[in-house]
């Protein structure tokens, strides 16, 4: 049975979560503030923490640290604020996806079963992964259909294919592809992924699989 530990400072939105989630046969705990969280974590052991950023005693953000400090299981983020800088903190400090408040239980219960299945994928799975009419073979490097890409936009596409479902933060795709220095390059980012859904998607203008998440990153949609 798969464990969820869900934090967040509002007790009827707890108690609404808990419910719903037994309800299709979850383990759940819940904590109202990060420090209470940060030691069910680690005395529990779950496989998915439900977290969300404005918390009583310290921010939600410094529990995903302290999270990752010792653990990759993933982290889907409640937010009720309304800029985008504080998703994009929590996605940086290695939150694995947000859901903005006010929400639906089922989008959250959809983003907690992929989240879910990201977690249980295999690399010897990365040997065939579809992505609109073509086939990506991330261990031996080819696409089907004569498609040849750059060495650039295999770095970008691997990324993003390893974390199916999951928003990366522009910063996170710029540092790892370009390095540090280029952070605030985001003009790089739309000119590879124009280049990408070219050569990938059925119908470029209109992607399927490549998304964009404006002002926060992208996202591969299996």
């Amino acid at each position: 049975m798969t464990k969820i530990l869900v934090v967040d400072d509002e007790p009827q939105l707890l108690r609404a979560l808990r419910i719903n989630l037994v309800a299709r046969h979850y383990d759940v705990e819940v904590a109202r503030d990060g420090s209470t969280a940060l030691r069910h974590a680690a005395g529990w052991h779950p496989d998915l923490v439900v977290l969300d950023l404005g918390l009583p005693d310290i921010d939600g953000v410094e529990v995903i640290h302290g999270l990752r400090g010792w653990t990759s299981i993933p982290i889907i983020v409640l937010s009720g604020r309304a800029g985008s800088a504080d998703k994009v903190g929590a996605l940086d400090a290695g939150a694995d996806d947000y859901v903005t408040k006010p929400f639906g239980i089922d989008e959250l219960l959809a983003r907690i079963r992929a989240a879910t299945r990201r977690a249980a994928t295999h690399d010897e799975e990365l040997a065939e992964i579809r992505v609109g009419d073509h086939v990506v073979d991330l261990v031996g490097m080819t696409v089907s259909g004569a498609v040849r890409l750059t060495p650039t936009e295999w770095h970008l596409l691997s990324i993003m294919l390893r974390n199916p479902g999951k928003l990366i933060s522009q910063r996170r795709l710029l540092t790892e592809v370009w390095g540090g220095g280029y952070v605030k390059e985001t003009h790089y980012l739309r000119q590879y992924m124009v280049q990408l859904r070219r050569k990938l998607e059925s119908d470029p203008a209109h992607p399927r699989h490549l998304l964009t998440e404006p002002g926060m990153g992208y996202r591969f949609q299996p």
